[in-house]
């Protein structure tokens, strides 16, 4: 075989992806749009999580599945019934011994095939693997995954530089939008200061409108300022993580970590949202409870059954006490 001969292009024939609004979407999802539109794509989102999102997801899924993985599902039937050519959903274990994602990442592509086929659907999957940790780059991944749409390397590559210049744009808008919130709630007399609350958790449980927009709206709506964990820059928290641990090997659980400690002195309280069952979430929210001191923490988990039925009375007195706690509490009353 000749070592430039092109690659084989067995989605030469998609014209129409869809891209299920979950899971890594809400880390990568600008990225993924930019990449395939690059390439002549038409990329297809469907609707944000509704209660029929997670009902027709949990349908499709395993008891044993996170909710979060549950939603996903639900999110590929829609665009399925959209007539979309194909789904894209890519394998991802990691960047580095310490930079790794939590193992469903790795296993979605199977994951989901495999639940489409029990429930007598079918689901064309569009895949890449990314593992830094072995020969090939995210880089390389993509490359070979434009060619395999039928673009030459050039235009591969292209694409892949479009993408990335695309999401660090939006990731730096976000991380300095939250400097400057933070800078000028600073700049507040002290007694003009509304309470900030940090949320940390997934960013497919903080901003899923059906999940985490629950517990956003029931803070913004008792006057809080809301931050966000995973908006922090991204090499700052991590670098900051390592101030805690050296040994955890989940990259967003070490962001999220790096995210409260670099907020700690800024912030009035912590929310830590969790999908359940999450692995990562259960080892490393216990030990943020257990060693991170000096802020009050709500810790709130969102199963498929109970949904988020509950959340915002918590949430409202989680406020409410902080409130009180920061007029003085007792000692003023």
């Amino acid at each position: 075989m000749h070592m430039d001969r092109a690659p084989r292009a067995p989605y030469a024939d998609v014209k129409r992806i869809g891209i299920p609004r979950a899971l890594l979407y809400y880390r990568y999802g600008i990225a993924w749009q930019a990449f395939f539109e690059h390439l002549g794509l038409e990329v297809v989102l469907d609707a944000p999580s509704d209660r029929l999102t997670l009902e027709t997801g949990d349908h499709l899924s395993v008891d044993e599945c996170c909710l979060a993985s549950k939603l996903f599902l639900g999110h590929v039937l829609a665009l399925v019934e959209r007539g979309v050519d194909a789904v894209f959903v890519p394998s991802i274990m990691g960047y580095g011994r310490f930079e790794t994602f939590c193992t469903k990442f790795q296993a979605l592509p199977d994951l989901t095939v495999n639940a489409f086929a029990v429930a007598g659907k079918r689901v064309r999957v569009v895949s890449v693997r990314i593992d830094e940790r072995g020969d090939e780059s995210e880089e390389q991944a993509f490359i070979g995954l434009g060619q395999r749409f039928g673009a030459s390397r050039k235009e591969a590559k292209r694409a892949w530089r479009a993408a990335v210049a695309a999401q660090r744009a939006y990731d730096g808008a976000m991380a300095h939008e939250q400097e400057a919130l933070v800078k000028s709630i600073a700049k507040l007399p002290e007694a003009d200061r509304p309470l900030t609350i940090l949320v940390a958790a997934h960013p497919y449980v903080s901003h899923d409108p059906f999940v985490g927009g629950v517990v956003e709206d029931a803070l913004r709506e008792q006057g809080a300022c809301v931050l966000f964990a995973d908006e922090t820059d991204r090499a700052r928290s991590l670098k900051r993580s390592y101030d805690f641990s050296h040994s955890i090997p989940w990259m967003v659980n070490r962001e999220l970590i790096g995210s409260i400690l670099a907020l700690h002195e800024v912030i009035d309280g912590i929310v830590l949202m969790s999908a359940y069952p999450c692995g990562p979430d259960s080892m490393c929210d216990d030990a943020i409870e257990r060693c991170i001191k000096g802020k009050p923490i709500l810790t709130l988990t969102v199963d498929a059954q109970a949904g988020t039925a509950g959340v915002e009375t918590r949430v409202e007195s989680f406020v409410d006490i902080l409130s009180y706690q920061k007029k003085g509490g007792y000692l003023n009353a």
